[in-house]
């Protein structure tokens, strides 16, 4: 039996850790941005300050939360009954110690988002890929179905805003599940658990989703088995089976039976062998994706983008969805209609260059976040098996940007053997994060071009980003297919190379 809901279980109030004003230092991030506008939509009165403005900042001070672009502790006001910090914004920034001097509460994104999902029916997506597109594609799919949830991405996803609201990573829902086996029960709110710094282990959600689970972040953990026993803690967060508490967890690549291990909650698996509780088919010529669920078919659907790891993504919403009580065809209509999550396999649009003859094909191009070993190679796989550029006598072009040393470093090896289906790579500088003067010098974009050319790929090392779009002017083919990789900036060189041509690149902007 589920746990009976409480009795204000419907009613918006504020976050009784948070305060009615809580103030948020960087509110123009993602993840910060939109957690403003759920706690606005909780009856609070938010405030908050960011380094400059940006089209997020404008579109809160149109909802009517003030932003400032001063960050000095001036800027904290006098009534204010917390602080938020972003991850920009350091424990002895100036404004973090005029809140601790003045006795006000201090917290990081992750812990103001767990205080909220503490109030609300969560479902935290965890794993080392896969984590933004999954719930973009719940949430997209559960307003479908009519469970009106509230969503936090950590990307850009159009379909989640309001009518006459500009794009963003936000959706704010009902205050009560309106149906569906948690019905009544606080509103249903989806979020990313990142393992970054282990700040998942701050949420609290009710049904968790473990997606996969690799060595990442080896700066932090320091080994495989220290993440693995991070995303077993993670789990250990849910609740009872007898309160509701759900783990869906990939079948394979999950070390689900680590993670698993002496869990309360109910465990499912999702994956393409028969043995997982929730099989995932998927016809990749016709990107078609099938659910079975103990030999017995629940449901189809048609995604937009290809691959195996977006089907397996998809899967994993409609698992989570169908557990909440969402009727199947609804699941199927809500995912068939996704159109995706920016910088997620995203078709940036078709080029054709002046010097290619008059109605040769032109060059493709997309953008993808992908910046690990994995996420490359399955990103590449698709883009290979789906638009086969070799039929129109091209080839697979990636312009990748390194992110951190740590990874790069760490990682190497693995990243060489990632791009194996490119046929050629271009690597700008690494985009160092968090990164000090010393460990820069520990690895750098030539070292990986090195590993490629003994694997034999075509690889070079260009920058800045201008010189890359003016090489790419030069060597792309009719029939090509170019993709742009990586969490930093380098998704400027797309949407520039499409652009060029018609103004002056070098003044456009994509310096580094």
């Amino acid at each position: 039996m589920l746990r009976a809901p409480e009795a204000d279980a419907g009613t918006n109030h504020a976050d009784p850790a948070l305060g009615p004003r809580p103030y948020l230092a960087g509110i123009g991030g993602c993840g910060m941005s939109a957690l403003a506008r759920l706690l606005a939509a909780r009856g609070c009165a938010v405030t908050g300050s960011d380094t400059t403005p940006s089209p997020v900042t404008e579109s809160l001070l149109a909802s009517g939360i003030p932003v400032s672009f001063q960050q000095t502790p001036a800027d904290l006001p006098e009534d204010a009954s917390s602080l938020v910090c972003s991850a920009a914004i350091p424990a002895g920034h100036p404004v973090a110690v005029a809140a601790t001097n003045k006795g006000l509460a201090v917290f990081s994104y992750a812990e103001a988002l767990g205080s909220l999902m503490g109030n609300a029916t969560g479902i935290a997506v965890a794993g080392t890929h896969g984590k933004s597109t999954t719930v973009g594609m719940l949430g997209v799919m559960l307003a479908h179905a009519g469970l009106d949830p509230s969503v936090i991405v950590g990307a850009t996803c159009a379909q989640l805003a309001a009518p006459g609201e500009p794009s963003s990573g936000c959706r704010v829902g009902a205050p009560s599940v309106p149906s569906g086996h948690y019905a009544r029960r606080p509103g249903l709110l989806l979020a990313e658990a990142c393992e970054f710094n282990r700040s998942f282990h701050n949420l609290r959600p009710t049904i968790g989703a473990i997606t996969c689970v690799e060595a990442d972040h080896l700066d932090i953990y320091g080994s495989l088995d220290a993440v693995v026993e991070a995303f077993h803690e993670f789990a250990k967060l849910l609740p009872s089976a007898e309160a509701g508490g759900k783990l869906i967890i990939a079948h394979d690549g999950a070390h689900r039976r680590e993670i698993t291990g002496g869990l309360k909650a109910e465990v499912q698996t999702v994956g393409f062998a028969p043995a997982a509780d929730w099989q995932v088919t998927y016809d990749s010529a016709h990107r078609r994706v099938g659910l079975i669920n103990n030999g017995h078919p629940v449901a189809h659907w048609t995604l937009t983008t290809p691959g195996d790891h977006m089907a397996m993504n998809s899967a994993f919403a409609a698992v989570v969805a169908l557990n909440l009580g969402a009727p199947p065809a609804l699941v199927a209509e809500g995912l068939t209609q996704f159109k995706g999550v920016d910088r997620r396999l995203q078709l940036i649009g078709d080029k054709h260059l002046p010097h290619h003859p008059p109605g040769a094909p032109p060059v493709r191009v997309y953008d993808d976040y992908g910046h690990h070993p994995t996420e490359i190679d399955e990103t590449l796989r698709a883009l290979r098996e789906y638009e086969q550029p070799e039929q129109h006598g091209g080839r697979l072009i990636c312009v990748f940007q390194p992110h951190q040393h740590s990874r790069t470093r760490f990682l190497l090896d693995e990243f060489a053997q990632s791009f194996s289906r490119a046929d050629v790579v271009i690597v700008p500088h690494i985009y160092f994060v968090r990164d000090s003067e010393i460990e820069k010098t520990k690895v750098s974009a030539a070292d990986l071009v090195d590993r490629l050319r003994k694997r034999s790929v075509q690889a070079m090392h260009l920058y800045p980003f201008d010189a890359i779009v003016e090489q790419l002017q030069n060597i792309c083919r009719p029939g090509d297919l170019l993709v742009v990789m990586g969490a930093g900036p380098v998704w400027k060189i797309a949407h520039e190379f499409m652009h060029a041509g018609m103004h002056d690149v070098a003044n456009g902007g994509v310096h580094q």
